[in-house]
């Protein structure tokens, strides 16, 4: 069985069209079992706009990187501070479904772990869906733990029910 390729590159703002691209299939393919439809293309048009994810980039400091599976764009993940400063959060870490179970994610994962501790993270944090079974298993074997429930208001009468999840860092090598 042959290995396939990977790379994880940095996604500057002439890639953030085809990110939110992707990131409209997966939504539209994971999320129908965790979420409702409307919250689906409500949540998309709020975090997936060009112009969200250009102020997250320029404004907010945000870092998006792609995941590259023979040279398919096949998921992504963003990362940026918050206001600990030993603390980076997890924004986003997504990957199109039916490469799931076969270590991408998590390879994307330790990516975002190395790239945060050579930012000077000792902690990084995410919020994951209460609802998302796979993703917290997920998070679970590589080191996370559930830290807090939360329940926020997004607007438009929906709300994210979620676990904040997080991992010391410490200075292990990816």
């Amino acid at each position: 069985m042959t290995v396939p390729s990977l790379q994880i590159l940095r996604a500057d703002v002439e890639h953030l069209p085809a990110l939110a691209q992707l990131a409209s299939v997966i939504w539209r393919r994971h999320y129908p079992r965790i979420i409702s439809h409307g919250q689906i293309e409500f949540m998309l048009a709020q975090m997936y706009s060009l112009d969200t994810l250009r102020a997250e980039i320029s404004s907010k400091g945000i870092r998006f990187y792609r995941l590259m599976v023979e040279e398919r764009f096949a998921g992504f993940a963003a990362i940026g501070p918050t206001d600990a400063v030993d603390t980076i959060k997890l924004h986003k870490l997504y990957l199109l479904p039916e490469l799931h179970g076969k270590g991408f994610g998590t390879r994307l994962l330790k990516h975002c772990e190395a790239e945060a501790r050579q930012h000077g993270a000792r902690r990084l944090v995410l919020a994951v869906n209460k609802r998302n079974a796979r993703a917290i298993a997920m998070y679970q074997r590589n080191g996370f733990t559930i830290v807090e429930s939360v329940v926020t208001d997004i607007g438009g009468g929906f709300v994210m029910d979620d676990f904040i999840m997080g991992k010391n860092l410490g200075h292990e090598a990816e």
